[in-house]
């Protein structure tokens, strides 16, 4: 028989895949995103477990992926570190607060510097790493900060400082 057709990996059970890179340091999050983390974890082991129910089990890249996303998220809990917002004066801008700033025409925007894992740009939340919410960071109301963006520059002023909604 030709080496073509032979099956390297005949009584290889486990597909392999890259593991999902794990960002170095501490994982900063919100007591909100902590809650998440362990949701998402509780939500993949039940996927796993589903999968591993599976009267035909043949394919077993479901299952890898599965595994595989359970140590990218297990890592990141290991990795966590809660900051609670509560405990903030909210006299300058900081990790888990919302921010409300004015563009130069007056428009109106709030965001909430949230961990990377809780990031979402259609809800306004941005990570702390971001070139927006590092202009924003230590601001207090009234300062105006400029975010460099890849479009230009932009200046906003801070308007409002406060808590987020849980």
């Amino acid at each position: 028989m030709s080496r073509a057709f032979v099956n390297e990996d005949a009584g290889n059970d486990r597909p392999d895949l890259p593991e999902l890179p794990v960002p170095p340091g501490p994982n900063i999050v919100t007591p909100r995103g902590l809650a998440a983390l362990h949701d998402r974890i509780a939500g993949r082991q039940a996927d796993l477990a589903a999968l591993k129910a599976r009267p035909d089990r043949l394919d077993k890249l479901p299952e890898a992926a599965a595994e595989r996303d359970l140590r990218w998220l297990e890592a990141r809990l290991k990795a966590a570190v809660v900051i609670d917002p509560a405990g903030h004066d909210l006299t300058e801008v900081a990790f888990g607060l919302s921010v409300t700033v004015a563009d130069e025409d007056g428009r109106q925007t709030t965001y909430e510097i949230t961990g990377e894992d809780e990031a979402d740009a259609t809800r306004h939340r941005i990570a702390p790493n971001s070139p927006l919410a590092r202009a924003l960071m230590g601001a207090q109301v009234g300062d105006v900060v400029t975010w460099k963006r890849p479009a230009g520059s932009l200046d906003l002023e801070i308007v409002r400082i406060a808590h987020a909604d849980p």
